[in-house]
């Protein structure tokens, strides 16, 4: 196969296809994704845990150009949206220009040939553009607690689920109470013997408006594309309605906050239990968790809530912070991902032959979002500061890749070698998120939480509507651009493809 290609997309999940597929449309042809699992998904390939599900209505939460009428509940489930994703890619003829198996180990920009030279687990390739679509959710957090590694029993991360251990009858501790663990310790509590939950900080809950989508509805929504259109309206309006309370905390996020105090209320009948339960925080500060059998099943009798974080592993006990113990069979970690300190910041060398993590020194900016100066024709897909709290990832990536596509397509048509973002335009656009930033429930003062970075910024969150993502993100502005001339390529005539 082909060493050198146009276009090089790191990831096959929705970002890396949703590239793929735009490119190819807009007459970028020689495009080629690495992906270094063995099939499309992304995170809803690596993430198998038991009740793994979307928080966002399946309507919202698929391609605009490739819509689904047969989702069978009203939040998808992981199996479901796998499917999907899968059948997107396979139906848009990307299995011709995917290798799997293919890990990316470096990438540096040539500035002599103006291309990107990658290490790969395959050998070295070429790239004259470079999609970085690995995404947030890639790389487990595995938390550096003493004595870990010497537990005798087993030990694995949610999103490396270990299918074949049987919990049946077990004594399992859960280390962390984020989104995956409130979708698998329901499913868990069933099985087990006893669980203990390990519970660092308590979080926000809100009952999910969920439910089995009869035949019948979606019968109608395949033939009357009316209904569906008004249908994906009402449920964008009802996201909206809540990332409206993100930016206007007061009173909008107070009100939504008392739902949460009475739906635990109604859930925990135990004070005791229902004040580990309660957060001492201001809704929206945190991700909002969505569920309606996850405070019910703290209340068993086989769960025990440790309000505290764990010190270390003594053998097969688990002690926390507060010196609580809990002898166990398995440690299951439900302890997030490396949100900020992305894994491909650390492999990715830009002109000045630093890596990209170097470049953030702990806080990682880009402009729009999606390019970072210092990296010429290098992009990121649900990069920094672009996290919503109530809206769906497609319609970020999407968004990008707009301008991802508009920016290659005019770079061939101009005949310029490269295009690299100035640094203060990037500077502007990160000045007027954080300055957007101020006095939203996402920079609340009470609270840390994984969209703060090592320093002390919110690098993580998204300041505005997602309407907004079209009219800021998918232009491609080349006044704020620093472009490569003479070209070391000859202009390439776009040809729009099928």
């Amino acid at each position: 196969m082909s060493t050198r290609h146009e276009v090089i997309v790191i990831g096959a999940g929705i970002s890396g296809i949703a590239a793929a597929i735009k490119l190819r449309e807009s007459g970028v042809n020689d495009v080629v994704i690495l992906e270094k699992a063995e099939t499309y998904g992304g995170t809803w390939r690596a993430n198998t845990y038991p009740g793994c599900a979307c928080d966002v209505p399946s309507n919202l939460y698929s391609f605009s150009f490739a819509p689904n009428s047969d989702w069978s509940r009203v939040y998808g489930n992981q199996p479901e949206i796998l499917a999907y994703i899968d059948g997107v890619a396979r139906d848009h003829g990307l299995e011709g220009i995917t290798r799997f198996g293919v890990e990316v180990q470096g990438a540096a920009w040539d500035e002599s040939t103006q291309q990107w030279q990658l290490e790969t687990s395959d050998g070295a390739m070429t790239a004259r553009f470079l999609v970085a679509a690995a995404g947030p959710w890639n790389e487990p957090k595995i938390p550096d607690v003493p004595g870990l590694a010497d537990f005798p029993g087993e030990v694995w991360h949610s999103a490396r689920w270990n299918h074949d251990f049987d919990l049946d009858g077990k004594r399992v501790a859960v280390v962390g109470t984020g989104a995956s663990a409130v979708q698998f310790v329901p499913q868990i509590q069933q099985q087990v013997e006893q669980l203990h939950l390990f519970q660092r900080t308590a979080h926000w809950v809100l009952p999910k408006v969920d439910h089995h989508v009869p035949d019948a509805e979606k019968w109608v929504k395949r033939n009357i594309p009316l209904f569906e259109r008004t249908l994906g309206r009402v449920e964008y309006a009802a996201m909206e309605a809540v990332g409206v309370a993100f930016h206007h905390p007061k009173p909008l996020m107070h009100g939504l906050q008392k739902v949460g105090q009475a739906y635990l209320r109604a859930a925990v009948r135990d004070k005791e239990l229902r004040a580990k339960l309660t957060p001492d925080y201001l809704l929206g500060c945190k991700r909002i968790l969505f569920s309606n059998n996850y405070l019910q099943s703290l209340t068993k009798a086989n769960v025990e809530v440790h309000a505290t974080g764990v010190d270390r592993v003594e053998g097969s006990t688990v002690v926390g912070s507060d010196g609580t113990r809990a002898e166990v069979d398995a440690i299951i970690l439900g302890t997030g991902f490396h949100i900020l300190d992305l894994p491909v910041a650390e492999f990715v060398r830009g002109a000045d032959g630093r890596t990209m993590a170097e470049h953030w020194a702990g806080s990682p900016e880009a402009y729009q979002g999606t390019v970072v100066a210092g990296f010429p024709n290098a992009f990121i897909v649900l990069g920094p500061s672009l996290g919503t709290g109530h809206g769906s990832a497609f319609a970020v990536a999407e968004a990008q890749v707009a301008m991802i596509v508009d920016a290659i397509t005019t770079t061939r048509t101009k005949g310029w070698s490269s295009i690299d973002v100035r640094p203060d335009a990037q500077s502007a656009y990160v000045d007027d998120v954080q300055a957007a930033l101020v006095g939203t429930a996402y920079s609340g003062a009470t609270c840390h939480s994984y969209f703060i970075d090592a320093n002390g910024r919110n690098s993580f969150s998204w300041p505005w509507s997602t309407s907004e993502f079209a009219r800021r993100i998918s232009p491609f502005r080349p006044a704020d651009f620093e472009i490569a001339q003479p070209s070391v390529v000859e202009p390439v005539e776009t040809e729009v493809t099928a």
